[in-house]
């Protein structure tokens, strides 16, 4: 019988200026054979600060004791993980599946800062799909580097006429597809 897997959702800063995109994100997986677990992993006092806002290393070790909880117990031991990460919590998704190439097993960035983990890139296996709207010329700009610094299976994908937030109707339904279809084919579910 093969496992479900798992997506696990490090929305450090973005679920702060879009609430409920998790939802809205999850919404739009139908057929994804998947359990999800929202982890927010910025509390209020991270959110008054702008430079605990951007601790990368501080969300990523947050991120990293979900996902070990998980690996740890009989009831989610076996199941596939996969990180999806907006804006800073993109970073973090990065730094954490570094430190578990075996147990996390595919990205996904939304108007991500993988930038922000640029020193862990190089070391990344894991297949990461990064996710840019078009209007998002900065971010575009950035992410790009941080494509050729990965050293996996990777792929960048440009929303046509999306801003940062993916606020656009349509745009953050294009984005669920490309994540669910990145899942499926890299969790196998």
């Amino acid at each position: 019988m093969r496992a479900a897997s798992y997506a696990a959702w490090p929305e450090a800063f973005a679920a702060s200026v879009t609430p409920c995109s998790s939802e809205r994100m999850a919404s739009n997986w139908p057929g994804l054979s998947s359990s999800k677990l929202n982890s927010d992993l910025a509390v209020r006092k991270i959110f008054a600060s702008v430079h605990l806002r951007f601790d990368i290393r501080l969300l990523a070790g947050r991120l990293g004791e979900v996902t070990d909880w998980l690996a740890g117990e009989a009831a989610t031991a076996a199941l596939s993980i996969g990180y999806f990460g907006a804006s800073t919590g993109a970073a973090a998704a990065l730094m954490a599946a570094g430190d578990r190439p075996q147990t996390v097993r595919a990205i996904v960035s939304r108007g991500g800062r993988p930038d922000l983990a640029m020193p862990v890139l190089p070391r990344i296996q894991q297949p990461t799909l990064l996710i840019v709207g078009g209007a998002d010329e900065v971010v575009i700009d950035l992410n790009r580097q941080a494509l050729a610094a990965l050293a996996g299976t990777k792929e960048l994908v440009i929303v046509p006429g999306a801003t940062h937030l993916f606020e656009e109707p349509g745009a953050l339904e294009q984005v669920a597809v490309l994540a669910r279809d990145w899942f499926r084919r890299f969790l196998g579910a």
